[in-house]
């Protein structure tokens, strides 16, 4: 039955703590039972923003350009059922003030036809893709695939019917845990494929970068210099963060769209 949105104020309630229950998960008993329930089967991608990629090989004509966006178009354009939310939980939990708080969400695919009505609204097509392009343009990124947590907290399902598009903050995202949960779970969040980011000599060790725009605080001054870690989603925040233009996001035209889009596709279908 789908939770109502009293279910939902419950759950923003219980946001706050999401740092605390992510460090359980490093409990070896914790971790196995939080992973069965709630993360087993999962796959998403963090998809760079458009306007910070460097695209290794020339393309021409310009139209034909790899652009992590089309993951998230290809997927709108399958789905027969598209459903956004009326707000971002994330970032209404933590009275978000540098992100719009009603840009919610995208759900694609027949679960979503279950949601309560109350807390959004079926969108057509076009709907759904201007609901993206709003998201880019407020500075949010993309986080597509299947998340079980969705369809936990807006009890529809099955969960390989649910196709979950987020649009991320820095500041108040969900997966901010991701550098306290049990390795099991994080892995379930990668970057997009072919996606490097680099930092190259041009960095001057202004620390610009290391101050509240890596959401899962990859990126440190090591020597003078900016270093980023594995733990690095690809997101390019702090390509655009850089002063001085010193980190790079480069994705390979061969390994990105079409990986990604295999990758989710057997997770969930939207069709």
């Amino acid at each position: 039955m789908p939770h109502s949105p009293r279910f939902a104020a419950v759950v923003k309630k219980l946001f706050p703590t999401r740092f605390v229950l992510s460090r359980a998960t490093r409990l070896p008993v914790v971790g196995r039972i939080a992973y069965r329930i709630a993360f087993e089967g999962d796959g998403m991608i963090y998809l760079p923003q458009d306007r910070v990629i460097a695209v290794n090989e020339a393309v021409d004509p310009p139209d034909e350009m790899v652009l992590p966006s089309q993951v998230v178009e290809h997927f709108v354009e399958q789905a027969t059922y598209h459903w956004i939310m009326n707000w971002c939980l994330c970032r209404d939990a933590s009275k978000c003030r540098d992100y719009p708080i009603e840009l919610g969400c995208l759900f694609l695919g027949e679960a979503a036809s279950r949601i309560d009505p109350r807390l959004g609204h079926r969108a057509t097509k076009e709907e759904a893709l201007d609901h993206v392009r709003r998201c880019r343009e407020a500075g949010l990124v993309h986080l597509i695939g299947r998340n079980k947590l969705d369809p936990l907290w807006l009890g529809v399902g099955p969960g390989d019917r649910l196709l979950t598009i987020c649009h991320c903050c820095p500041c108040c995202c969900l997966w901010r845990v991701l550098p306290y949960v049990s390795p099991q779970i994080g892995d379930q969040i990668s970057r997009m494929p072919g996606v490097t980011v680099a930092v190259s000599d041009r960095c001057v060790g202004c620390g610009t970068c290391t101050q509240g725009v890596c959401f899962v605080d990859a990126i440190h001054l090591t020597g003078g210099r900016s270093a980023i870690s594995d733990a690095c989603r690809g997101c390019g925040r702090c390509v655009s963060a850089c002063p001085e233009q010193a980190i790079e996001l480069t994705i390979d035209p061969e390994l990105s769209v079409e990986a990604s889009i295999a990758r989710l596709s057997p997770l969930v279908d939207v069709s």
